[in-house]
């Protein structure tokens, strides 16, 4: 296996000199007349990103001993405070950590139906291996889903998520969907689901800042809120930096138990999520820790070499598009995304003629009233009555969750067509 910070798979791809590099203020003005979802948007070399977006599921648990952390706190407001430590970790990988490494924010790669993207980290004997799966569920809409468990402590996140982009002044993203963590406090029976703790997870909305100048970054908006089986909601609301006043990737947080309200909370949490923030005991004010990102090192996700990968995971699938992409070369990029996007529309077709629909590896879709754990969650954030996130299935192409018993006997070829629908026959 190897590290996904490796590049050595890249390396055979053949060397070309840039060209069509086109121009940032024409590509602007295209967004600005586009009208729909700009995920459907073909951009220039410059702006795309080589990744899919299938594996932007791995920014949940880079760090696994803070993602397992919960699970071994014995207090339930503490564990329910280190839920929302492990959410705002998780903030800089997932909206600062790529354009910190491209030098600005990259169009990922829109993923093609059934697309998987799979790997571990492996942390020392204590935390143990972390797994990961992620999926694409939908096309029309585009939905990923993803799960990720930490077996020997017993830790679960599933989710899924879709993203909507408009443009109105500058490049808008709702994201749709959610997440369930969960796992088994300290002295319960990990073998009974009835005692496991489990946490839902709403997700921010963002837009591109800094479009002008051509160095776009992500800036978080509105708010998020985090509940818990235990009876705790966190509620974390976003603010950027003004005309006049404030500072880049700020935010503040509350924890509080639902039956005391937001005013009076148990913890509070500050700062901004792309650098540092502390958390307080709201009760005598005194400062419980302060996480600063360059000071935690990531665990590196480890996937299989390019030529032991299912023709359907993500880097196989993507070789030749993300090789053309990282050349600068639109004709290769383009020719290459065609003869993926010709044969999965062909496959398609195929499947409406014999009335039939594609077959999900690893994830299903349920009847969310079906889980009385969820609802309970669900209207405690005020998602079952159209308020605040909302659940919105109608947009997500169902509420999608993790089909354990499936994904158990698991091998590639996953999928009895091999290639069919990649245009690689």
């Amino acid at each position: 296996m190897t590290s996904s910070k490796d590049v050595s798979d890249k390396e055979t791809c053949p060397d070309l000199p840039p060209s069509n590099k086109g121009s940032w203020s024409t590509f602007l003005k295209s967004i600005a007349s586009f009208n729909g979802d700009l995920s459907s948007l073909t951009a220039p070399p410059f702006i795309l990103s080589s990744t899919s977006l299938v594996e932007y599921s791995a920014y949940w648990a880079e760090q696994p001993a803070i993602f397992i952390a919960p699970a071994r706190e014995p207090d339930p407001a503490k564990r329910a405070l280190l839920v929302l430590k492990w959410f705002l970790t998780t903030l800089h990988q997932q909206y600062c950590s790529r354009s910190e490494k491209l030098g600005s924010e990259k169009k990922p790669l829109n993923p093609f139906l059934g697309e998987l993207f799979l790997g571990k980290w492996d942390d020392d004997k204590d935390v143990g291996e972390t797994t990961l799966i992620s999926e694409q569920v939908s096309h029309h809409p585009p939905v990923t889903a993803y799960a990720i468990e930490n077996e020997k402590h017993g830790v679960q996140l599933q989710g899924y998520n879709a993203q909507k982009a408009s443009f109105s002044s500058t490049i808008q993203v709702k994201q749709l969907g959610h997440a369930l963590l969960s796992f088994t406090p300290p002295g319960k029976d990990r073998s009974d689901p009835a005692q496991r703790e489990t946490y839902l997870i709403t997700l921010p909305s963002l837009h591109i800042e800094s479009l002008i100048y051509g160095t776009p970054f992500v800036e978080l908006e509105k708010s998020t809120k985090i509940a818990s089986s235990t009876g705790y909601i966190a509620k974390i609301e976003y603010s950027g930096k003004g005309w006049l006043s404030g500072k880049k990737n700020s935010f503040s947080a509350i924890l509080y138990k639902e039956s005391d309200g937001e005013k009076n909370p148990l913890y509070t949490a500050d700062g901004q999520w792309s650098t540092h923030f502390t958390i307080k005991d709201a009760r005598t004010k005194k400062e419980v820790e302060t996480y600063v990102v360059s000071n935690v090192m990531t665990t590196p996700l480890k996937v299989p070499p390019i030529s032991e990968q299912d023709p359907y995971e993500s880097r196989r699938a993507w070789h030749d598009v993300a090789c053309a992409i990282e050349r600068g070369d639109m004709d290769a990029t383009q020719a290459a995304k065609s003869k993926i996007e010709n044969a999965q529309r062909e496959l398609r077709k195929k499947e409406k003629e014999e009335g039939r629909e594609w077959e999900r590896r690893f994830f299903k879709r349920v009847n969310e009233k079906d889980d009385p754990v969820f609802m309970r969650l669900a209207t405690m954030l005020d998602m079952t009555h159209g308020n605040g996130a909302g659940i919105e299935s109608d947009r997500t192409a169902g509420v999608w969750r993790f089909d354990k018993e499936r994904a158990k006997d698991a091998k590639p070829p996953y999928h009895k067509v091999g290639s069919e629908g990649l245009g690689l026959e």
